[in-house]
């Protein structure tokens, strides 16, 4: 039996796997909602027990499974519930963007602590395959770069940190003598520093910090505190964005 463009979406259930043969694309908009034409995402409306062998359900099997032999009831539970699987060589491709994007995302966010100049990616790509990496298809790349820096200073296979985020603090003097202490515990490096009747500060901080420091000042000020990330080229000011990966 002859398919083109293959998808199959697996669904186990009575004991048995049952699979179906989809468009790829037709089925994400199917599950968004965007396509609500069956006919537009299976490439023949019937269940299989196995695709690639032509291997066809029993009536026996669907009502066991699905408690009725009404293929096209399947059809739509097996859509909305399976695991929609990938041929190897799609799979070796969506890993390869993924192994780029996670030594792009190292090499964005860390330096050279000796010299704070970054890696290229092709440095880095080989330090990751010098410490045996493999990502992982089900976890963002920002949390497996955050990994692979750690997993390269545990070995000491290049020496590498995390690059130091630039930030912008400004607040009423009454505010930054009642947080000042506790500021500090997250600050590596301040740059400069003005009082009057307010308090502005730019400041190096490890990006981990961000949020901590977000969350003391908007404790105590009470929203009369600004923070803002400064690129690290002094370029103009962007309203912060608080991330817990980065």
């Amino acid at each position: 039996m002859p398919f083109t463009n293959l998808s199959i979406i697996r669904l186990r259930k009575g004991g048995k796997r049952f699979e179906i043969a989809c468009y790829k694309n037709k089925v994400l908009e199917w599950r968004s909602g965007v396509e609500k034409d069956l006919d537009e995402v299976v490439q023949i409306e019937n269940v299989f027990l196995n695709v690639s062998k032509a291997q066809v359900a029993s009536k026996e099997d669907l009502v066991k499974a699905f408690g009725s032999p009404d293929i096209h009831d399947a059809v739509i539970e097996i859509l909305n519930k399976g695991e929609m699987q990938v041929g190897d060589k799609e799979r070796s491709h969506e890993l390869n963007n993924l192994w780029l994007e996670v030594a792009t995302t190292v090499a964005q966010q860390s330096v050279d602590p000796n010299t704070q100049r970054p890696y290229t990616v092709g440095m880095i790509e080989k330090a990751m395959r010098d410490i045996h990496y493999s990502v992982k298809p089900n976890r963002p790349p920002k949390t497996q770069a955050l990994e692979v820096i750690k997993q390269l200073q545990i070995k000491n296979t290049i020496p590498i940190e995390r690059s130091r985020m630039r930030i912008r603090i400004t607040m009423p003097a009454a505010v930054g003598k009642k947080v000042q202490e506790r500021l500090n515990e997250h600050i590596e490096n301040v740059e400069s520093e003005s009082k009057s009747s307010e308090w502005e500060l730019v400041v190096s901080i490890d990006p981990g910090s961000l949020r901590a420091i977000n969350e003391l000042l908007e404790s105590e000020s009470r929203g009369s505190a600004i923070v803002e990330t400064l690129a690290h080229n002094t370029a103009p000011a962007a309203a912060v964005e608080y991330n817990d990966a980065w």
